[in-house]
């Protein structure tokens, strides 16, 4: 687990990683595309990376740092990765090509390896801010994560479903995990909404420096939403002064791929991740809720062919 520490800070310092001689082929070379440094696809991209450096053979990793689901789902269609973290609704989207959430055309390339844990959309408001319930976000100013990104989409959708808009707010900022934290920080800013692993830095980091709230989203508006959505819980004690369980509503994340990857990387990879759930669950806690047998739960797209042959092999 130190050693995951450790490949995590230097990881951390140089926001890319390399981890096998640079004279590896294209084939053998494993791009892991993320997100902001302050949230979970970052973390657990590290330790991924780790995970296939250590145990493929003659494999060159690297992380990179990403504005997240849409921007990893574009660059994997055209080749700029081999496996990305990617939002469920995002990448059901990117398959049907919907322009409007970022996608100029449908993303044909794109290949399943996992359903691996939910994200949990967190809302949390300073508690000078005078916001208890989702309502009171109307008049407020929040951030709703980068633009277009998958904490974006997941934002517009539950605001659709609660019969608001972001013009309710007095104010929209579009700024990923921890510039909205320091925004709060300074009080120039009431709230943010993070889909993320339970436990995420940003909010750990928010809740440790002022008394925060963290706001519950409506049964009914999780009704409303439907599939991918699903009600979930945050337990209380996730964040520091969270005295209460708080209801919300979660979407499933999904490790994703592209068909020019070849079957036996492919196959790898997702043999790996489930060998080495120990390891990456030092990365960050959210991998706790990685299970094999709901890898093919919800899967938006085709599954790669080397990960299929995984799956079979397991009697799935």
């Amino acid at each position: 687990m130190a050693y995951i520490r450790n490949f995590l800070a230097a990881a951390a310092a140089g926001a890319t990683m390399i981890a096998a001689p640079l004279t590896a082929s294209a084939q053998d070379f494993i791009n892991v595309l993320t997100g902001g440094t302050s949230g979970v696809y970052y973390p657990l991209g590290v330790g991924l990376a780790k995970i296939y450096a250590d145990n493929i053979p003659d494999i060159q990793t690297q992380v990179q740092s990403t504005k997240a689901s849409v921007e990893n789902l574009n660059l994997l269609q055209q080749g700029k990765g081999e496996i990305a973290l990617a939002l469920g609704d995002s990448v059901k989207l990117a398959a049907e090509g919907d322009a409007e959430a970022g996608f100029k055309a449908p993303l044909d390339k794109l290949r399943g390896i996992a359903a691996v844990y939910p994200n949990y959309i967190q809302i949390v408001a300073s508690k000078e801010s005078g916001i208890k319930t989702f309502a009171d976000l109307k008049g407020k100013s929040l951030s709703v994560g980068a633009p277009k990104s998958g904490t974006e989409l997941n934002a517009r959708k539950i605001f659709a479903a609660a019969g608001m808009s972001y013009d309710d707010l007095s104010k929209t900022e579009y700024l990923p995990f921890g510039e909205s934290v320091e925004l709060i920080k300074n009080r120039q800013l009431d709230a943010t909404l993070q889909s993320a692993g339970l436990g995420v830095a940003s909010l750990k980091d928010l809740s440790s420096s002022m008394d925060v709230v963290i706001v519950s989203v409506p049964a009914e508006v999780v009704e409303k939403l439907g599939a991918p959505y699903i009600a979930a819980t945050i337990p209380a004690g996730t964040y520091e002064g969270q005295t209460e369980d708080v209801s919300t509503v979660a979407v499933v994340n999904f490790l994703v791929t592209h068909s020019d990857v070849s079957d036996e990387i492919a196959y790898q990879m997702t043999k790996l991740l489930f060998e080495n759930l120990p390891e990456l669950e030092a990365a960050h806690k959210a991998a706790t809720q990685i299970k094999l047998e709901n890898a093919l739960n919800g899967m938006p797209i085709p599954l790669h062919p080397g990960a299929e042959k995984y799956y079979k092999e397991m009697g799935m």
